[in-house]
């Protein structure tokens, strides 16, 4: 993954935040939008476009677009980095593979104890009984 072609990729864009604030969001367009083009992607190699399909297929769009807002701060330049780190964040975890497990037997050294346990707790609940004449 080349993080500067991706970043070269991306389209940001200001809009007004919604919600309350006073009059300086009334004034301010310091909400970020970072939209991804993921088919038409220069950066990401097929396989990699694949991955990230299948791994976000809830998050992206019918035309695979890849939309991440961001109107945590009043600085439109630190939405902008805000929503650049989880871009880069989520691309990541949606290019991780995980290691296919391999099955591991139960030592025969685990299974004798645990048979030799049985019995002695069996021992001890019969010498619980009353004796028999």
């Amino acid at each position: 993954m080349e993080i500067y072609k991706i970043m070269s990729e991306l389209n940001f864009k200001a809009v007004r935040s919604s919600g309350a604030g006073g009059q300086n969001v009334n004034k301010v367009s310091s909400k970020v939008v970072l939209s991804f083009d993921l088919k038409n992607s220069q950066a990401l190699s097929e396989e990699q476009k694949e991955l990230i399909e299948n791994n976000l297929a809830s998050r992206l769009t019918t035309d695979s677009i890849l939309i991440l807002n961001c109107d945590e701060d009043r600085s439109q330049f630190r939405n902008k980095e805000i929503v650049t780190k989880r871009f880069l964040e989520l691309i990541k975890k949606a290019l991780f593979i995980p290691k296919e497990r391999k099955p591991t037997r139960i030592p025969k050294s685990v299974i004798r104890k645990r048979i030799k346990d049985k019995k002695s707790i069996s021992e001890i609940k019969k010498n619980r009984k009353r004796p028999e004449f």
